[in-house]
């Protein structure tokens, strides 16, 4: 009897510039654009049996824009949003570390923060997901440079239409 791995690949998604504008720290509902096309986009990858899980730095709590309970509030709106449309957001990591924040509580460098792999190793170690087949789409050199430390691979995001963007790399693999 031969045993398959029941683990999900990752699609490792980052927040600002891939999913929502990036508006310079975006943290208030009320001002969140979604990028084109992001819902279709979630649904294929749900579709395709991926665990989609988001990866994003979040220097705003560090440099004391906004607190990390405003971050919950705009993920767990997102998630109900994702959820109204037909999509799922399995889950959100996040970093508030900086080097050079405000508060000294978040003053430090910090494994989690890319372009360090923190946050995609913690979901590989603590949820049911595996490295072969995963990815990562972000909008930044060191949103990749996350991906390859993590060993898997990165896609530059230039914008627009992100359902088309995930459609091409789902038919090249």
């Amino acid at each position: 009897m031969e045993m398959t791995d029941q683990r999900r690949p990752g699609a490792f998604l980052d927040r600002d510039g891939v999913l929502i504008e990036d508006t310079g720290y975006p943290h208030r509902i009320e001002e969140v654009r979604w990028i084109p096309g992001v819902m279709a986009a979630l649904r294929r990858l749900n579709a395709a049996g991926f665990a989609v899980c988001i990866v994003t730095n979040q220097a705003g709590v560090a440099r004391g824009y906004y607190d990390e309970a405003a971050v919950g509030r705009l993920h767990h709106w997102m998630a109900n949003e994702a959820r109204a449309a037909g999509a799922r957001l399995d889950g959100f990591a996040y970093c508030p570390f900086h080097a050079a924040a405000e508060a000294p509580r978040y003053r430090r460098e910090s494994p989690r923060r890319k372009p360090g792999p923190g946050m995609i190793e913690d979901w590989l170690a603590h949820f049911p997901l595996r490295r072969d087949g995963s990815f990562l789409i972000g909008d930044r050199a060191t949103d990749l440079e996350a991906a390859a430390a993590a060993g898997i691979p990165g896609h530059l995001f230039p914008g627009d239409d992100l359902d088309a963007f995930v459609a091409a790399i789902l038919k090249g693999n």
